[in-house]
């Protein structure tokens, strides 16, 4: 297990540390903190190409070198993240065509982080040197284990950039794509407004213009820039490999907030690695399912650092309060422990904290850190991240090589998410994130396990797929989902689905689009409902509502067939018309769900499901503790987290083994304001020492008590 911090090391040389006798003598006292604290690994070098390269040409790595001789003292491994986030002033100086220009043609200047244009074949140039320079310089140093690509690449609006260089790529990525210019009309639909081409030339980039674009060009716009970034990324991880074969290869992606798919962009990687900002939200499903989604980004051929396995990596786990809110709080006391597990516990096998240091200068200092401005070991986050750096140790053997394993399965895909972010929706209230995430809490909350996965992938080990709101669908993807209900699956299908094809064309033989068969029913019409209005739920059997379900957002009017009918409306012109269907098909059962309603029903739904398909919750516990399980060799690892500032007593009617304590108990316990249990059943006290010895798999082995 590897548990590390975000060294910037050229921040802490004098005159911000250090002496001028010896301007580098922090980084010996940092090395020997970071020991203290149980950190075995740093990731260095991302944002420093104008000091390895100060003058084209002129390289020096030494300095880096130095820094790393210093961690192989210390026993700390090294991440070394390639510099080409950061262009220096002098390449910028030397080629402006590099900078990016936005939508409205406007050159984004120099001077900060991403300031160029990835479609720039003279910024590729000079990456290439400097990604090669490093690699020749540092990349047989016996500490270094992993390579980090650049840094928060597409950030800051930098998916996207509409220069020359971009046309042209442009031009040529839709030539290999449709082919002709007949084929390309069709497709695109470019005869609505009349804005058909006749030479490859003419297809504008979605710049800023009167009123819309046509949504099938933008939403090629998105594959393409997203393409771009891909082709980035693994330009670099090609030259990598070629130059330091057994060094895997990872970046740092954010879920559900960049706008390039990230399913692309992991199949460039060894392994992949999150930018994670959990201490700054306040709902743990929300958090969870972010978790859950970059696990889910590279399901096989990992390989991550000194191993092969399932897992990945949070490369910047956020070790106090960030700079960019209205109000940057504090976080609070045993919060960064509380979601360290969290991660930990959804298949995380690497965790670095960001900051190391609250930097002394620029952009970013009041930005939070292990070690505050001064640097002394006496604060409160350094005490809390020393002790997490204990539990870690005691933990790793239990942990390497378990996994997590989910029977349910949530499509996502991001040219659908995209295509839902344009202008002119059926309604603008609708939020797919949202909509996810009431799936999503309703599982979390039962402590069912869920992956992710695009509409492509096979989905046969999944008892219960959840497709909501697919509204671009691909006929080839259709037909997976109809061989999946086939061969015995369930699938849940919303409102708001298959309305188009990849292509955006809307279908003329019924929605959702080569699916009708498959639920046995159509939707003719679909009501977009505002705000202040709404519908209700009247639930038939065999599923059951414990509430009054509200019928909100967004109204299917469903024209059943073979379907049965399992909720109506309630009022309108289609009050009694099928608002929630179910099909046998095959083996397997398709359920359409017509509208958007709130978050009781989608506890209901969930509970409902779960017994139709025999899913099972990990443990029963109040509904303010989270669970989690990774499982190995035949023992599950369960994890029990209160996101509560209160305690909560849970029951155990059977003995339970304490990792991180060695303690064994059973009857009422008193989980902590943010504690932690890391537990197995056992039938006697252990050791911890041994904590991966073989031991029955149980029923779940706790349940509900008071709340403290």
């Amino acid at each position: 297990m590897y548990f590390g911090v975000c060294y910037h090391p050229e921040h802490w040389v004098y005159p911000y540390a250090g002496t001028p006798e010896e301007p580098e003598s922090r980084w010996e006292r940092d090395a020997e903190l970071m020991v203290n604290a149980g950190v075995n690994v740093v990731r260095l070098g991302e944002y420093v190409w104008g000091l390895c390269e100060p003058e084209e040409g002129q390289f020096d790595f030494e300095w880096l070198r130095r820094v790393m001789d210093v961690m192989q003292k210390s026993g700390i491994k090294v991440v070394l993240a390639t510099p080409t986030a950061a262009p220096p002033l002098w390449l910028t100086e030397k080629y402006p065509q590099l900078l990016p220009k936005n939508e409205q043609g406007l050159t984004l200047h120099d001077g900060t982080r991403h300031a160029a244009c990835l479609n720039n074949d003279i910024f590729w140039d000079y990456c290439q040197r400097i990604v090669r320079a490093m690699a020749e310089a540092l990349g047989n140093h016996p500490q270094l284990i992993a390579w980090q690509i650049d840094s928060g690449v597409g950030g800051h609006t930098t998916e996207f950039s509409f220069n020359e260089e971009s046309q042209k790529d442009w031009h040529a990525w839709l030539q290999a794509k449709y082919e002709t210019i007949d084929k390309l009309n069709d497709r695109m639909g470019t005869r609505f407004w009349a804005q058909t081409v006749t030479k490859w030339s003419q297809m504008p980039m979605p710049m800023a213009a009167p009123t819309v674009h046509n949504p099938a060009l933008v939403l090629d716009w998105m594959r393409f820039s997203s393409d771009t970034i891909f082709s980035f990324i693994n330009m670099q991880a090609q030259l990598l490999r070629e130059l330091t074969p057994s060094i895997p290869i990872t970046t740092i992606l954010r879920a559900l907030s960049r706008h390039y798919d990230h399913f692309d962009v992991a199949e460039a990687l060894d392994f992949v690695a999150l930018d994670s900002y959990a201490t700054v939200k306040s709902q743990s499903a929300e958090n969870a399912m972010e978790i859950d989604m970059m696990r889910s980004l590279k399901k096989t051929g990992v390989t991550l650092p000194g191993q092969e396995g399932q897992g990945f990596w949070v490369m910047e786990q956020k070790a106090g309060h960030v700079n960019w809110q209205d109000v940057n709080s504090l976080v609070r006391p045993g919060v960064v422990r509380l979601f360290t597990y969290q991660l930990l516990s959804r298949g995380v096998d690497g965790i670095l904290y960001f900051f190391w240091r609250q930097p002394r200068f620029g952009s970013e200092k009041f930005y939070g850190g292990v070690l505050p401005h001064n640097g002394k070991p006496d604060s409160r986050a350094y005490n809390e991240i020393r002790q997490i750096g204990e539990e870690v140790k005691l933990l790793a053997p239990l942990l390497k090589d378990s996994k997590v394993e989910a029977e349910v399965c949530i499509l996502f895909s991001h040219e659908n998410m995209w295509s839902q972010k344009q202008p002119m929706q059926p309604n603008r209230n609708f939020d797919q994130r949202e909509h996810i995430l009431l799936y999503y809490t309703a599982l979390h909350s039962r402590n069912i396990p869920v992956d992710f996965a695009r509409p492509g992938e096979d989905l046969s080990k999944y008892k219960v797929v959840i497709a909501p709101s697919l509204q671009l669908l691909a006929a080839g993807e259709a037909d997976l989902l109809k061989l999946y209900v086939q061969n015995g699956g369930t699938l849940v299908a919303t409102f708001n689905t298959a309305l188009f094809d990849e292509f955006h064309i809307a279908p003329d033989d019924g929605c959702p689009h080569n699916m009708t068969d498959l639920f046995g029913m159509e939707v003719v019409e679909f009501d977009p409902i505002p705000e202040d209005k709404g519908n209700h739920l009247i639930v038939k059997p065999p599923f059951h509502s414990s509430h009054m379900n509200s019928a909100r957002i967004w109204c299917d009017i469903i024209e059943p067939k073979e379907c049965q009918v399992l909720a109506t409306y309630s009022k309108d012109f289609y009050a009694g018309k099928p608002a929630m269907t179910m099909n046998e098909f095959g083996l397997g059962k398709a359920i359409y769900v017509g509208t958007m309603s709130h978050r009781e029903f989608y506890f209901d739904l969930i509970e409902w499901l779960r017994q139709e398909n025999n899913l099972f919750p990990l443990m029963k516990v109040p509904n303010q503790v989270e669970v989690s399980m990774r499982k190995k060799d035949g023992v599950n690892i369960f994890f029990l987290l209160n996101h509560q500032d209160s305690h909560v007593r849970i029951n155990f009617y059977k003995p339970m083994h304490d990792f991180l304590t060695g303690n064994t108990f059973t009857g009422q316990y008193d989980l902590p304001p943010h504690g932690v249990l890391i537990l197995d059943e056992k039938t006697k006290s252990k050791e911890p020492e041994d904590p991966t010895e073989e031991q029955e798999t149980a029923e779940p082995v706790a349940e509900e008590s008071e709340t403290e």
